[in-house]
Order: structure tokens, then sequence, then C-alpha cells
């Protein structure tokens, strides 16, 4: 009985750990692609004034 609870908490564990990874990765995706757009966004500002 002993042996299952720590596998199940174990388990529980590791799943949160790899959803909160997930999340975190998702989270950096979207600022890189934030940061580009306005990069991109400032490219043409600054293209559109020459």
């Amino acid at each position: 009985m002993k042996t299952t609870t720590l596998t199940m908490l174990a388990l529980v564990i590791l799943a949160a750990a790899t959803l909160t990874g997930c999340n975190t990765i998702r989270g950096v995706g979207q600022d890189v692609s934030a940061t580009g757009r306005g990069v991109s966004k400032g490219a043409r500002a600054v293209q559109s004034e020459m």
C-alpha cells in the first residue's frame, strides 16, 4: 500500500512538472513572437519615413 501511494504521488508530481514546463515554453514562444512583431512594426515605420 505504501509503495502504491508513493508511486501515485511521484506520477502526480511528474505530471504537474511536465504541464508547467509546457506552459512556460509556450509563454516564451509567445513573448518571442510578440517581440518579432514589434521589431517588424518598427522597421516598417522607419522604412515608410525614408
